[in-house]
């Protein structure tokens, strides 16, 4: 089986490792001090959690610093969080975070757990599959979500488990294309937008990757898909998250940026610009802000950056 989130954290590795020496320690230096007591990493609220501390964890990975003392203290953390009910981005935090562990330091926190409880997410996560073939957040809700899907076929990806059904995958989300280029995130979503196409783009990858090519993307949807996120590259040079938004963040810069890499058309940004954008939001001691409004930093837009900069080095 390709998995997908295995694939990025290699290319994002290598493009990482092309940055300075000097430029690689000090987000290094950043990420080792944001690790918490109980070897978490908190957001900007304070506390540990699981969200984060995956964000932590992809971005000590691609720097090659996911080991040691520092991989010990984050195992206890996920350990500790296998007995709390957790939502699907929560499910999805801790899985790739496990799988970062056991790839890059060889420690699996699920060594002593019950052998049937890869089935057990697996039928859990059908429970959120609705009747127009998508999945929704939770069991409640009444429609798919673009993003929701994608997180459910990365955490089947990470179990090791076959997609169920790809083809009413595929047709949900033909379902969220806009005519003029994107992928809508509800069904009742006025306008695509920059991090449901990505999500959508990369679903599709993987579906083609391990389905016998069901749910490649054409010429067409190719090229719409193109303009679209071009037009989302603002005068910043970074990607906005749709057209109502006037300002680039560095979540849309990440996530357009690597679609259109996935495309094989990250040239048809603005290179410069946006290499302009994501270095301007770089902070002199390590860590990234999210936007140009931004005050504040943190581990999971510090991830984007870094992503963002590993775009580029490999382009």
């Amino acid at each position: 089986m390709s998995i997908y989130l295995q694939q990025l954290t290699i290319r994002l590795a290598q493009g990482i490792g092309e940055l300075p020496t000097e430029v690689r320690q000090r987000h290094i230096d950043y990420f080792l001090a944001a690790q918490q007591a109980d070897g978490g990493f908190a957001g900007r609220m304070g506390g540990s959690d699981l969200y984060y501390t995956s964000f932590a964890l992809r971005g000590l990975s691609i720097l090659g610093e996911l080991y040691g003392p520092t991989a010990d203290k984050a195992a206890e953390f996920l350990s500790a969080q296998l007995a709390s009910h957790q939502t699907i981005v929560d499910f999805f935090s801790l899985f790739y975070a496990a799988n970062l562990l056991k790839v890059s330091s060889g420690i699996d926190i699920f060594e002593k757990s019950d052998p049937a409880w890869p089935d057990q997410v697996a039928a859990f996560l059908e429970q959120l599959r609705r009747e127009d073939g998508g999945y929704s957040k939770a069991p409640e809700g009444h429609a798919g979500s673009t993003y929701h899907t994608f997180l459910v076929v990365l955490v089947l990806q990470l179990l090791e488990k076959p997609i169920p059904d790809p083809e009413r995958i595929v047709a949900f989300l033909n379902s969220q294309l806009e005519p003029d280029g994107g992928w809508r995130e509800i069904r009742v979503s006025k306008r695509a937008g920059t991090n449901p196409t990505a999500a959508a783009a990369a679903v599709l990858k993987i579906i083609e990757q391990n389905c016998d090519g069901l749910g490649a993307i054409d010429h067409h949807t190719k090229e719409i898909t193109l303009d679209f996120l071009c037009e989302m590259q603002t005068d910043e040079g970074g990607l906005r998250a749709n057209t109502r938004i006037p300002i680039a963040d560095m979540l849309s810069s990440f996530t357009g940026g690597l679609t259109l890499s996935d495309l094989d058309s990250f040239e048809e940004l603005d290179v410069n610009l946006y290499r302009k954008f994501v270095y301007s939001l770089q902070l002199p001691n390590g860590g990234f802000q999210a936007a140009a409004w931004d005050e504040a930093h943190d581990v999971e837009y510090t991830f984007y950056g870094l992503g963002c900069m590993a775009l580029l080095e490999n382009h």
